[in-house]
């Protein structure tokens, strides 16, 4: 375990939907004022949200990363298909066996999981962040990310290499690291090459009508009553500026900032992300204990 400002940081595993085994961070300060649930999106791992697990910790909160099933150290699927709904089953295993409903913040397909969990299951989170992810998403941004994350079949012959497909998909990003900050999210394996650290079989999740589902997000997005957050990257070629109006017009509580990002925005400008996000849950905060019987 390591201390940063106050905060210790735990490697913990939760048991998610039958059984699959979740590996995650908690970062757990002196005296919390909430838990916080960060769900990445499809092909990272649960170290993309690292800086901004150790801000919030630093401020207060129990921050808690999580690798989803198929992805980095968490298990597999035992049958190789990726399913909304496990990973929704899987969040709600978490949520039991935290000591409170936490706010979750989730990317992408994170903030899919986040967003069905919080329509179908009232209750289960007291607010929800929503980063660069609505019910409506373009499908040139899309295919976009779908034909990076099948771009490599065969793997990196060097973390270079993998720097640069990286760089190449998302050029505008300030650089914050060299080829080595990029090890947590690839396996060397036996051919001596550099794989993504995701279960291959994913790919399929895009790839199935079910999980992608505007009228299930749409009728989710209606059905959330915590207070919630939608973080758009202005630069986003996911998410554009009518699909968030759209959002927030399903979702009373919600309100929209605007980060200048493009869809990987806890990557792309994690001060001003970080600050918007303390600022909502400070703001849930001080909402929940002025509901509290006096």
């Amino acid at each position: 375990m390591t201390e940063t400002s106050r905060a210790v940081r735990h490697q913990v595993t939760f048991e998610g939907l039958h059984g699959v085994g979740l590996a995650a961070d908690r970062w757990e300060p002196v005296d919390p004022h909430g838990t916080v649930v960060l769900l990445h999106g499809g092909g990272q791992t649960r170290h993309s949200w690292t800086r901004t697990a150790r801000r919030l910790a630093a401020r207060g909160w129990r921050a808690v990363t999580v690798d989803a099933r198929g992805h980095g150290d968490s298990a597999w699927a035992p049958t190789g298909v990726y399913r909304l709904d496990d990973m929704v089953g899987d969040l709600l295993h978490m949520v039991e066996s935290l000591a409170e409903p936490p706010v979750v913040i989730g990317a992408s397909m994170g903030g899919r999981t986040a967003l069905v969990t919080a329509g179908e299951h009232p209750g289960a989170v007291a607010g929800l962040v929503l980063v660069d992810i609505a019910p409506r998403l373009d499908p040139a941004g899309q295919a976009r990310v779908r034909a990076f994350m099948r771009g490599a079949p065969n793997g990196f012959a060097s973390l270079e290499e993998a720097a640069e497909a990286v760089r190449a998909y998302n050029p505008h990003r300030r650089p914050t690291s060299g080829p080595e900050g990029l090890r947590k999210n690839l396996r060397l394996r036996e051919d001596g090459r550099w794989h993504w650290h995701w279960d291959p079989r994913f790919l399929s999740f895009t790839a199935d009508p079910a999980n992608t589902s505007e009228e299930r997000m749409t009728e989710a997005a209606r059905r959330v009553a915590a207070p919630a957050l939608l973080v758009r990257g202005r630069h986003s070629d996911m998410v554009t500026a009518e699909a968030a109006a759209e959002l927030l017009a399903l979702i009373p509580t919600a309100r929209l900032v605007e980060v200048p990002a493009g869809h990987m925005i806890a990557g792309d400008d994690n001060d001003v992300f970080t600050r918007a996000v303390h600022e909502f849950l400070s703001a849930e905060a001080e909402g929940r204990s002025d509901r509290l019987p006096r």
